[in-house]
């Protein structure tokens, strides 16, 4: 019997090569040779690759035995994901490889700073002795302001408490408990701002975070302040950050990710008071050795049809059909679990009614934790960290199996309770021959929505008129409303109004609209598939 092919289109540690082990047939090819590697792709039930090779919906076309994608590094701009899914490949990748790199390099930033250490460099290395030019400061008993204290932020923490600094952090999503764990004083945004000698930012990019240090921000900072941002391009607004560096409205800033990569026409590589690296976040020997051996245990796992920790868009292992169908819809409905939050998540349970009781679903509950971290933590979310992520922030995590289901043939729920006191709770079930994703309820309110990519959820004091003023405010927005219920235990009491709409409503439209219709919730909660 013929060994299945392992693709290698891009140079891995030989280390990887070892960890794939004797059981496969090994092959090379040069990924950016396009016509080399659609023809390789041939017989391949696995291909490893990094960031050069784009494996698009034509190359997965072009390999009919494929059965998992991997990328030997955490992101994954170079592959498709939905056509990956859509064709039954598994794509996985290495989302802990760097965060050891990513941490150094972070402190790297903060101390080049601290001591003008690029610029002295580059002065004496001109013949130039300019010692008085380039006077620093100590880290020593310093404030340092992490916003986004995951896996990368608690790494850095424990490194700056090294140096005998002051760590405050900013994350709506850590509790206090885990806070105090780490030694870090939990603040809000514009109290770290305000107090911080050095801020370094960690969160992932989304629609929410991006641009999130912007003008108003940086204004708060110290005079004396300097900023990093070693995490993602987008997340500090790069022409505010250039004026404010320009002004002196903040001492510099470190950066080693821009919104355009290279960033060859940016007017931040011409200044003084910035220290810039080329994306250098993953990029030891030690990050891409990792990243190869965590891959290529992967593929092991996926080809021997093992559940796969780091799978990005399907759980591996022995999944009932049946089952099947709802790990996608378990995940949605995490994220607009998440979506729902407004304090710090303590415990959740992941219930399971109707006939989907009497199998292994177990993976539910890995799903119903990725979908709930997926945009609130700045690593990757995995079936395998997503665990994790819970366990470092103290969240108790129950999988509930249950095989009365009145309404619908199954019914999952995701029922949290909040470090106020409070609860929350959101229902889906698939519906129809076509499985159709829906929400069933949300916080005891009973709907049937379809999940879309953009929803608005609100809650207010039912009365006449309410739904004509934010249809008007959203018409003048130009934003489209798709759909929309309004759901309610009596009349003149509280409704729940759920709103599918066409494209994403700002945060200062919410405000308004909240001010308006005197709203006790009204949540922007975005779905990604």
């Amino acid at each position: 019997m013929s060994q299945p092919v392992v693709l290698i289109a891009e140079e891995l540690s030989p280390a990887t090569v070892d960890a794939l082990g004797p059981d496969f047939d090994v092959r090379s090819v040069d990924g950016t040779d396009r016509d080399a590697l659609l023809a390789a792709l041939g017989d391949a039930s696995a291909v490893l690759v990094r960031s050069a090779t784009k494996v698009d919906a034509e190359a997965i076309a072009a390999a009919p035995n494929l059965k998992v994608i991997a990328r030997a590094g955490v992101g994954l701009d170079n592959v498709d994901i939905k056509a990956a899914t859509a064709a039954g490949v598994m794509v996985v990748n290495a989302p802990t490889s760097n965060i050891i790199s990513a941490a150094e390099l972070t402190v790297g930033h903060i101390l080049s700073l601290a001591r003008h250490i690029p610029a002295a460099h580059n002065a004496l290395s001109q013949g130039k002795w300019k010692r008085s030019a380039y006077t620093g400061v100590e880290l020593y008993e310093k404030t340092v302001g992490i916003i986004g204290l995951g896996r990368i932020g608690a790494l850095i923490t424990a490194r700056l408490q090294a140096f005998g600094t002051n760590v405050v952090a900013y994350d709506p999503y850590v509790t206090s408990a885990r806070a105090q764990q780490l030694g870090v004083q939990l603040l809000s945004l514009d109290e770290l701002l305000a107090q911080s000698d050095f801020i370094t930012i960690h969160m992932p990019k989304t629609p929410e975070t991006t641009g999130m240090i912007g003008s108003e921000q940086l204004a708060l900072m110290k005079s004396t302040a300097f900023v990093v941002n070693v995490a993602r391009g987008g997340l500090i607004d790069e022409a505010a950050l250039h004026d404010a560096l320009v002004a002196k409205t903040i001492a510099g800033a470190g950066l080693d990710v821009f919104v355009s990569e290279p960033p060859t026409d940016s007017p931040l590589l011409a200044l003084e008071n910035v220290v810039v690296t080329p994306h250098l976040g993953a990029s030891t020997d030690e990050a891409q050795e990792k990243a190869g051996v965590s891959v290529a245990k992967s593929v092991r796992l996926a080809l021997g049809g093992e559940l796969v920790p780091d799978a990005v868009n399907v759980a591996g292992g022995v999944i009932d059909p049946y089952v099947r169908p709802g790990i996608p819809l378990v995940e949605k409905l995490g994220q607009v679990f998440s979506g729902l939050t407004h304090s710090p998540l303590t415990s959740v349970d992941v219930e399971v009614h109707g006939d989907l009781s009497e199998y292994d679903v177990s993976v539910f509950r890995l799903a119903a934790l990725k979908g709930i971290f997926s945009n609130v933590v700045s690593e990757s979310v995995s079936y395998v960290n997503a665990p994790l992520l819970a366990e470092q922030r103290g969240i108790e995590v129950r999988l509930i199996v249950d095989a009365t289901s009145e309404e619908y043939r199954n019914v999952i729920t995701l029922r949290g309770a909040l470090s106020d006191g409070s609860q929350i709770s959101v229902s889906g079930t698939l519906t129809g021959t076509k499985q159709i994703e829906k929400i069933v309820e949300i916080n005891g309110y009973d709907v049937e929505v379809p999940i879309a990519e953009h929803h608005i959820v609100m809650l207010y004091r039912d009365r006449p008129g309410i739904v004509a003023v934010y249809g008007q405010r959203f018409g003048r927005a130009d934003i489209n409303i798709a759909g929309m219920q309004i759901a309610r235990r009596e009349a003149g009491g509280e409704a729940l109004s759920v709103l599918t709409v066409d494209s994403r409503v700002s945060d200062d439209l919410l405000e308004e609209i909240s001010r308006e219709i005197e709203a006790s919730v009204i949540r922007s909660i975005d779905v990604t598939g």
